[in-house]
């Protein structure tokens, strides 16, 4: 006896299926459960709090060697330097009366303010290096006592009596820039941008999904979930930072990824809820085969994207483990709430899903749906024809395109943006700017680090004077050179200020020049250990590992993405082209990240000023969040194929059945990412608009020119290959199909389903 596609649906034994036959069974449950589940995550994530280590200990190599030694002999403070600079056209100099009252205001006026140590001001006996060359700008340096987080505290009182002391010689330039004041601008700064992202992506979503459900209530399905998603994930993260570092950015990738995929599942599931309503079947039995289908996609998706996230633990960065974390624990909530609540919301008659319907277009989209019901509308139908009548002239033109857009990756050059991706409107870059100008380094220095018994004695000593000699000598070091001594006289730092940016090549330039030539000579004469440390060399150490990673965590993605492809569908060539697709879309973006950021094609159009490189984190981080969103797409459209292939559809038919029907959520869930990913792209700080144009490139090529062009023309070319798997390898287990929800399976009694979904999850 044969069933139908509901009656098998109804009785389907897959997991996504047995899960989604208990939500509706269940509706209140499902519901509760995850409103309760999201507030007890919330609730806890706010009882316990989310820990953020108060000093950045994520460097690696040498520096990394050098900052543990300073940060084990020194107490916590905070470096902070006032500016007192004469405008250039007074003619006032550091020996003028008013010059000098200026700087006797400011160092009286941070003396006394709590946790304020070591005050030098630049008429102290040995400070001349604080005085310009030119004799117009000096430096007041002192101290902060205090992690992070206190020295931000304390900087305020510090700041308010810099102001004060500017207040009364408005002749005068009076800034200050340091460690605490400049994160307490930043971190303002910075939570401003993400505030202003986080308003905008999620009615710009919300708009998105209006068009394309033309209900107001369906279309904030989609984006309830995965705004839940996010917040309850968020919540989780505070107990687990007790136990393992997290970074400061993470909520921001917990929200980009988190509204990602919740739209992408919720979209899966309510798409082909409507269709299969659409095809005249009951409430219940679209819902029936949407658990049995989509439901099954989302988890496959969901464990492929989760795999490709994990690449990030195998970084050897503590941020990226952070940022593993974050992303691999959204994806799951997303996909377990998916899974579980959709099916509820959708359980009954479902008529409350067309509330809030907006005139006209929600009409005009029911009616759209009915029409397009096997394809994907003309446009897509207009390209897909085409494509398949000339496949090889499809193939061939849209690789050509796409290696054209990658072609800039070969001349890709990487380096830790540094301060060059701060933008210069903010009051804080300005003082640092007029800094480096008068003392070009200063801010910026190449710190030699050594410890001994005594870093005082005379051997030592002379061996510091010379080192100041040789390196003022290369021409790539600049006065003034400070020596700081630990209290227990173990530890010692000399600050060498270099050429620079801290990033560019005369940078990089000068600490080769210090690591190779004149650091070891004074390494030597002091006999003892030294190592070098700072921006430049906290940069190119970090470059160095990202190197030396790659090769792991592309390896490891790469692999396990090419076991789960071809367990699900059943072919090692479903898996191979489906990597080859994903890396053609990752280089294209890369090639654009080059063209448009290191080569500077979008400063006007962006609002930004080219570093001449990508800043180094990024490479990576686009490789595993796109190669993870990249297979959203790739399981859902195949999952289709295949379904129509295994209902008996030649190779082609079902290529084209599968592509059309996906097509409009492939469409709504890309123009939703590109949106939300665009929106980083208009934020001040540079790495996260380069962030915010590489995720959106990459999305934009893959859901255009690999899914609608080179997927359906190489599947084409290769007919019935497609499904080829070797015999030896038929042992496999099998995570993928069962046959089709429209295959005859025994229809087992209700008491038996029941409790064969109670063993699945209790009732």
């Amino acid at each position: 006896m044969t069933s139908s596609p509901s009656s098998s649906a109804q009785h389907s034994r897959s997991l996504a299926a047995r899960i989604g036959r208990w939500s509706t069974r269940n509706r209140g449950k499902a519901i509760a459960g995850w409103l309760v589940f999201v507030a007890i995550a919330l609730f806890i994530g706010s009882a316990v709090g989310t820990v953020t280590p108060s000093d950045d200990n994520s460097g690696h190599g040498d520096s990394a060697t050098a900052d543990r030694i300073v940060d084990n002999a020194y107490p916590d403070r905070a470096g902070e330097t006032v500016l007192v600079q004469a405008p250039a056209e007074s003619g006032t100099t550091a020996r003028d009366p008013a010059f000098r009252a200026t700087v006797n205001d400011v160092v009286k006026g941070v003396s006394g303010q709590p946790g304020v140590v070591g005050v030098k001001s630049p008429y102290g006996a040995g400070n001349t290096g604080q005085i310009s060359a030119d004799g117009r700008s000096a430096l007041v340096t002192f101290d902060i006592n205090g992690d992070s987080d206190l020295a931000e505290k304390r900087v305020d009182a510090v700041e308010n009596a810099v102001k004060a002391a500017g207040d009364q010689h408005p002749a005068m330039f009076v800034g200050q820039f340091g460690d605490a004041s400049a994160d307490k601008a930043l971190n303002k700064a910075f939570g401003d941008d993400f505030a202003q992202a986080g308003m905008l992506s999620i009615p710009v979503t919300l708009i998105i999904l209006v068009l394309t459900f033309g209900a107001l209530v369906a279309a904030g399905v989609p984006l309830l979930l995965g705004v839940t998603a996010v917040v309850g994930t968020i919540g989780l993260l505070g107990p687990i930072s007790h136990l393992v570092s997290l970074n400061d950015f993470i909520n921001e990738v917990v929200l980009l990824v988190g509204l990602a995929v919740g739209v992408d599942y919720s979209l899966f599931y309510l798409r082909r809820e409507r269709e299969e309503k659409a095809r005249g079947h009951s409430a219940k039995d679209a819902v029936a085969i949407a658990a049995a289908t989509s439901g099954r996609a989302v988890l496959i998706s969901g464990v492929t994207v989760i795999t490709a996230m994990a690449g990030m633990l195998l970084a050897g960065d503590s941020t990226f483990t952070a940022l593993g974390i974050g992303a691999m624990l959204v994806v799951f909530v997303a996909m377990i709430g998916s899974v579980t609540v959709i099916p509820a919301l959708l359980s009954g008659s479902g008529k409350w899903m067309e509330r809030g319907r907006i005139p006209f277009l929600g009409k005009r989209m029911s009616a759209a749906r009915t029409r397009d019901i096997d394809s994907g509308g003309r446009a897509w139908n207009f390209v897909l024809d085409r494509v398949l009548r000339h496949p090889v002239v499809s193939v061939v033109s849209a690789t050509a395109l796409l290696l054209v857009m990658a072609s800039p990756v070969l001349h890709m050059h990487t380096a830790d943006s540094g301060t060059e991706a701060i933008p210069r409107s903010l009051p804080i870059m300005k003082v640092y700017d007029k800094m480096q100008a008068a003392f070009p380094g200063g801010e910026i220095p190449a710190e030699v680090v050594i410890k001994a018994k005594d870093v005082t004695s005379p051997k030592i000593t002379a061996a510091v004077k010379q080192l100041k000699r040789d390196a003022i000598a290369t021409g790539q070091v600049k006065e003034p050179v400070d020596v700081t001594v630990s209290a227990d006289k173990t530890v010692m730092q000399i600050s060498l200020p270099i050429l620079g940016t801290g990033t560019d090549k005369a940078s990089n330039d000068a600490l080769a020049t210090l690591r190779g030539e004149v650091v070891p000579k004074f390494a030597d004469a002091a006999g003892t250990k030294a190592y070098v440390t700072g921006m430049t060399a906290g940069s190119k150490d970090f470059n160095d590992l990202m190197k030396s990673r790659w090769p792991i965590v592309f390896g490891f993605v790469l692999s396990l993405a090419f076991l789960l492809l071809m367990m699900t569908f059943r072919s090692i060539v479903i898996p191979v082209k489906a990597i080859v697709l994903n890396l053609l879309s990752v280089g294209a973006a890369y090639g654009v990240l080059t063209w448009v950021f290191q080569d500077g094609h979008g400063e006007k159009l962006l609002g930004f000023q080219s570093t001449g490189s990508v800043t180094s984190w990024l490479p990576m981080f686009l490789f595993v969040i796109l190669f993870g969103l990249s297979m959203d797409y790739h399981v859902f459209i195949l999952s289709r194929v295949r379904e129509a292939f295994d209902r008996g559809m030649k190779t082609e038919d079902a290529v084209a059945h599968g592509i059309k029907t996906t097509a409009g959520t492939v469409t709504s869930a890309a123009v939703v990412m590109v949106a939300v990913f665009g929106i980083f792209a208009t934020l001040s700080y540079l790495d996260f608009k380069m962030m915010g144009v590489g995720l959106a490139t990459a999305i934009l090529v893959d859901a255009t020119l690999v899914r609608a062009v080179l997927l359906p023309a190489t599947m084409k070319l290769l007919g019935d290959w497609n499904w080829y798997l070797p015999r030896w390898l038929e042992w496999l287990p099998s995570l993928g199909h069962e046959a089709s929800v429209a295959v005859a399976a025994p229809v087992p009694s209700e008491e038996a389903e029941a409790a064969q979904d109670r063993e699945l999850i209790p009732a």
